[in-house]
């Protein structure tokens, strides 16, 4: 037995028990006739005691383990003179007779604990390592308890857990696609999936009514701290259900996630359309946590003079409570912020709503006091208030300031630590406009029902109709993330063919795509709904982090390598010629 308890388990309860432990060396301090070891596994830290005037060997023995040594220690507990009442096994401490050495270690990159001095690139190479500190036992064991708490309430609910295949077919929607040469079929490829869209819906043309899956999906795209190539997805498909079935559903099971995993409980769980959240916030997955709405102020702002408002289709501002302190240096930052190239604005104009009542603009030359106050009044402004304003097209002025306002709360720390706003969006557009490539996608997927009412007007060839049409798609935002989205699918053969159709695709490109799911419907398919969440997301917006990577026990960087095992890699000759593929360098040197 390597064991009798763990390194967090034993409390004054134990005091005189005789014990085994076993785990690493966190640390050791040597004080002459005493040594003391803190003994650590992924349960807590226990420290042993190593006594010369009982075993002088022992002692000098325990004096040269290293860190990360390990151990197995043999002794008695007994309630420590020295209390520490920042560990829950701080009351007690283990005076060892007996040690064994298990494993020697070498002297570890980093210091393995809550605050490392390791870099992100060191942290990675070594993430063996970097998984033993406590931060990430943590999220990585949060995670496993979310995963139980979803199949116990989706099992109770009457769902049935069905596998999907990892090796399908390359589909043209969507981000880019991984993709696996078939050694038996030469010069064919599958597709790692993006999701199990289409056998969920397979699945319920089969009659399996109520499905779901954690699973592992796959995107070849861009990365930043809530995107991973390989990342999870709490899917799920219902059949027989309306879209309202859908949410009441999946608000029982974010409800009872929270509830069960954090212990706490979600209030209201408000429903807004998508053209309303754009409106309010400039951003379709609202934070709600904090004020600061966006408020139209194009009546007020234009025909006073001022070219640049002449010209903009909308002008639009936010106000920041107490925002009027802020100085011109600190307001010309905020300027340089939002014309930077990942936020595009031309310009940021403020309005100071001084203590005294008055007014201090940066178009002060073009508006009067009135004029100003007119605006206050507008976004609601108290004295000591700062009005911050962009102008432009209509859509792209909206993102620019909802982006803003978010940098400004995180700025002025007005966002509550603890707090979470769940919130349904709803209604979102069927289709959106590719400026670059001149043509419409599927804003969810091509397998997003319109609504019932917009059929008619699927085919028209207007582009302002086409960019207008609705679909009976959903999001679930939670503190300004989407944790979730879904849609009332299509089940009929020919709305799939008129939505494809809307996209762009010739029938013969649809059938030899698509063509094994629109047979599907042609024999009795139900009408059906689902939704999916982003499992690594869930798990960093329940603890408050940005961040999914550090809930995923083997990520990639930022470049889509695992440093760690250092892949992706180059395959031998021989794999390349069973695959029948041949790697060639261009003369600039890049290979394909």
């Amino acid at each position: 037995m390597f064991r009798t308890h763990t390194c967090g388990e034993l409390r004054l309860d134990n005091e005189g028990t005789d014990v085994t432990l076993s785990g690493w060396v966190q640390a050791g301090r040597d004080f002459g006739g005493l040594t003391f070891v803190d003994l650590r596994d992924r349960y807590g830290i226990t420290q042993v005691v190593f006594d010369s005037d009982d075993d002088a060997a022992l002692a000098e023995r325990a004096g040269k383990l290293g860190r990360e040594w390990v151990v197995q220690v043999k002794g008695q507990v007994r309630e420590r003179t020295n209390k520490n009442p920042n560990r829950p096994t701080g009351d007690v401490e283990v005076l060892a007779r007996e040690l064994t050495v298990l494993n020697r270690s070498k002297v570890p990159p980093f210091t393995i604990e809550d605050e490392t001095d390791g870099g992100d690139d060191l942290r990675m190479r070594y993430r063996y390592l970097d998984l033993r500190r406590g931060p990430l036992q943590q999220n990585i064991i949060f995670r496993s308890r979310l995963a139980l708490a979803v199949r116990a309430y989706l099992g109770g609910e009457g769902f049935v857990e069905v596998e999907t295949p990892n090796l399908i077919k390359s589909t043209p929607e969507g981000a880019r696609d991984f993709v696996v040469p078939s050694r038996l079929n030469e010069g064919q490829f599958y597709a790692l999936p993006q999701s199990p869209q289409t056998f969920k819906q397979l699945l319920m043309v089969a009659g399996y009514d109520r499905y779901f899956q954690i699973v592992k999906c796959f995107r070849d795209e861009d990365l930043r701290a809530d995107r991973q190539p390989e990342f999870t997805q709490i899917d799920c498909e219902m059949a027989f259900v309306t879209q309202e079935d859908v949410l009441n559903t999946f608000e029982g099971l974010t409800r009872h996630l929270f509830q069960e995993v954090k212990g706490v409980e979600l209030g209201e769980f408000p429903r807004m359309q998508y053209d309303e959240a754009l409106r309010r916030y400039g951003s379709d997955k609202p934070d709600l946590r904090f004020g600061m709405e966006l408020n139209d102020l194009t009546a007020l702002g234009q025909g006073k003079g001022f070219p640049v408002f002449d010209a903009a289709e909308l002008i639009v501002g936010i106000c920041v409570a107490g925002g009027a302190e802020l100085s011109r240096k600190q307001l010309d930052g905020l300027t340089k912020w939002v014309k930077r190239p990942q936020i595009g604005a031309k310009g940021l104009i403020y309005v100071k709503y001084n203590e005294d009542g008055s007014f201090k603009s940066s178009v002060d030359k073009f508006f009067d006091q009135a004029a100003l106050a007119g605006w206050a009044s507008a976004c609601g402004a108290d004295a000591g208030d700062l009005l911050l304003v962009i102008s432009g097209e209509a859509e792209k002025s909206r993102d620019q300031l909802g982006r803003l306002r978010l940098h400004v709360a995180e700025m002025r720390d007005m966002i509550p630590a603890g707090v979470f706003k769940p919130l349904w969006v709803v209604d979102f557009p069927l289709l959106e406009w590719d400026e670059e490539h001149q043509r419409f996608h599927a804003m969810h997927h091509p397998f997003t029902s319109p609504k019932r009412e917009e059929v008619d007007r699927m085919l028209t060839g207007d582009h302002d109709t086409m960019k207008s049409l609705r679909a009976d798609a959903y999001d679930l935002v939670i503190n300004g993330a989407e944790i979730g989205g879904g849609s009332v699918r299509i089940y009929d053969r020919g709305l799939q063919e008129k939505n494809f159709q809307l996209l762009g695709f010739t029938p013969e490109e649809a059938e030899a795509q698509f063509g094994f799911l629109m047979g599907a419907f042609e024999y009795g398919a139900p009408p059906h709904a689902g939704i999916a969440f982003g499992f690594d997301r869930l798990c960093a917006v329940m603890n408050g982090q940005s961040s999914i990577r550090d809930f995923i026990a083997f990520p990639k960087n930022n470049q889509g390598r695992d440093v760690m095992i250092d892949a992706p890699a180059p395959i031998d000759a021989g794999q390349l010629r069973e695959l029948a593929l041949r790697v060639t360098v261009d003369r600039d040197g890049a290979k394909s």
